[in-house]
């Protein structure tokens, strides 16, 4: 009899061991993207890990210039206004120049390596704008 042991079987197997938070849930690419093995990857040289941090270190060193010439208030004041500009964005689906951030560094009369090569209009980033929102705002 095929109904028992299909009705057997159905029994003895609880439905939660099928749920998608073991070793063999599905990757959401709407969400989450392409998975990349480079960025679990340690770095393959030297300075890599240098260039990475760039922007960070020469924030921290015209911070201490800043400190030493002008005094504590001119280091905290410009910290205040880069935070403020960084919080200021466009919706996650529309591109951002950030040219507000590039002023307050200083980099807005240079042209660099992501002035050229990072053109939006390129970009393989482009989503979904509702389903882009609502993850933005912990909907999904």
């Amino acid at each position: 009899n095929s109904r028992g042991s299909a009705s057997l079987l159905k029994d003895s197997i609880p439905i939660t061991e099928f749920s998608a938070s073991g070793p063999f849930e599905g990757h959401d690419l709407l969400r989450r993207g392409f998975t990349s093995v480079k960025n679990e990857l340690l770095p393959s040289h030297p300075l890599e890990l240098s260039e990475k941090n760039f922007q960070l270190n020469q924030d921290k060193t015209n911070f201490a210039t800043l400190r030493n010439i002008q005094g504590l208030h001119a280091p905290l004041k410009l910290q205040m206004e880069l935070r403020a500009v960084k919080q200021v964005q466009r919706l996650p689906f529309l591109y951002s120049s950030n040219i507000a951030l590039d002023t307050l560094r200083g980099n807005d009369e240079s042209i660099g390596f992501e002035d050229i090569l990072n053109d939006p209009s390129q970009s393989e980033v482009m989503g979904e704008p509702h389903m882009m929102m609502e993850y933005k705002l912990g909907l999904l």
